[in-house]
């Protein structure tokens, strides 16, 4: 892409690798350049040791990347604002106009995740703004940059908190309710970061005011690996939700409970993780048990307590609903039979997102004519089993995605990457698009 990019995005553990140097000019006119950005970026919320990140909702790493998106905006002459759920906007043009073309991501993360997840989207959406300036066309509608808050759940256990605020799909109540492992609750979280909780809640208002809402992110998976494209773009997100087991059992001496004695609920959890993975795997569904916290957690002692976090996820309503209905079955024959009690709650969940076919093939037109590579071509369409505020938003708004190729598939990991090449496709792609939207 002509001088939008300087260079590759830097690999997560080492930010001062590839492209041009840190203090390299940019283009007159532009703003940081997509490496500039990506360097500047890359050091908030990222820990030494592991390499990844743990940018969580309204900690210092998250009020960091907050002043750097504020400042990107500000560099470019963008009017900075942060709605009433802490969702953070850049525009150009007048935000009270009406049928806004939007484009970004996030910039939290999860527990030691990558650099691309989220933040791609957002670098991305300024340096494609960067490339409509460059090309010198004229703006039809106004268009904005936008970072939705705790969209990944790290700290309160609830994906995109933002965008479901705002969409009215989590009330003030609930969100209230919301702790962290701490027992810090989300309101005490919002005030200690100079935020307003009181004024949290649905904005039917703003989300009028978007015609249609774009994000990019790199893609979780192999599928433009296996086809061999750089840019793709999404027809769906599947169904997906988190449940949550507790195991209760009975707290006693490791070293001298006999073992028949024992109401072990380890035992039960372990058996119900073997018993996901199987259930998975004969309803072609996804089940993953990736969080557990153990009561009194000590060396020397039976649990009495162990909680334990599925993730599933699946193509299809019904195919999720069987996975599900399986571990559950599973987990409670064998916490019969060990004699310990089982409660399961289902913490969250979204159906699946069907994104809007007008939009999508309009999309697809745009970049049939020009291609991710500056050449006409058929751009891939491809489903995801990760969810995203673009699924969230629409319910409300016109949504879409465009997939920017991952070589490895890995996400959620500081190995999560993607190539130089392919992030100045994904660039030019979110460019040509927000012409093909916004521009006269």
């Amino acid at each position: 892409m002509t001088g939008t990019v300087g260079g590759g995005p830097v690999a997560p553990g080492d930010p001062s690798a590839n492209g041009p140097a840190a203090d390299a000019p940019p283009r007159t006119g532009e703003g940081e350049s997509f490496q500039a950005m990506w360097r500047g970026l890359a050091p908030l919320g990222r820990d030494p040791g592991s390499g990844g990140y743990r940018r969580y909702a309204w900690t210092g790493a998250d009020l960091e990347c907050r002043g750097w998106f504020r400042a990107q905006a500000e560099s470019r002459g963008l009017v900075h604002e942060t709605d009433r759920n802490g969702n953070q906007w850049a525009w150009l043009g007048d935000p009270l106009a009406g049928d806004a073309v939007v484009t970004g991501s996030h910039l939290d993360s999860v527990p030691d995740g990558g650099a691309f997840d989220g933040p791609l989207g957002v670098v991305s959406a300024f340096a494609a703004l960067d490339e409509l300036r460059h090309r010198g066309v004229e703006f039809a509608r106004p268009v904005a940059v936008t970072n939705f808050g705790d969209e990944e759940g790290a700290r309160f256990g609830l994906a995109c908190v933002g965008s479901r605020l705002a969409a009215g799909q989590l009330t003030r109540r609930d969100a209230h309710r919301l702790r962290d492992g701490d027992g810090v609750l989300l309101p005490q979280a919002m005030e200690a970061a100079g935020y307003d909780p009181d004024a949290i809640g649905p904005d039917p208002e703003r989300l009028a005011r978007i015609g249609a809402f774009v994000e990019l992110h790199v893609e979780q998976g192999r599928a433009l690996d296996l086809s061999g494209d750089p840019v793709g773009i999404a027809s769906a997100i599947w169904p997906h939700g988190r449940w949550r087991f507790d195991f209760r059992g009975e707290a006693n001496h490791a070293g001298t409970t006999r073992l028949a004695d024992r109401r072990d609920p380890m035992l039960t959890y372990a058996e119900t993780v073997l018993a996901a993975r199987r259930e998975a795997e004969l309803a072609g569904g996804l089940a993953t048990f990736g969080k557990v916290a153990v009561e009194p957690n000590g060396v020397n002692a039976i649990p009495s307590l162990v909680r334990g976090w599925l993730d599933s996820r699946a193509a299809d309503q019904a195919t999720l609903d069987a996975v599900v209905a399986g571990v559950e079955r599973a987990a409670r024959e064998h916490a019969e039979r060990a004699g310990v009690d089982l409660d399961v709650v289902r913490e969250s969940f979204t159906p699946v997102v069907e994104f809007q076919h007008a939009l999508r093939d309009e999309i697809g037109r745009i970049l049939g004519e020009r291609g991710p590579d500056g050449k006409g071509r058929t751009v891939p369409v491809l489903g995801t089993g990760a969810g995203h505020d673009a699924g969230i938003l629409s319910a409300s708004v016109p949504t879409a995605m465009l997939f920017v190729r991952n070589p490895t598939g890995v996400s959620h990991s500081p190995a999560e990457h993607a190539a130089e090449d392919d992030c100045a496709a994904g660039v030019r792609a979110l460019a040509d698009v927000l012409e093909g939207l916004a521009c006269s």
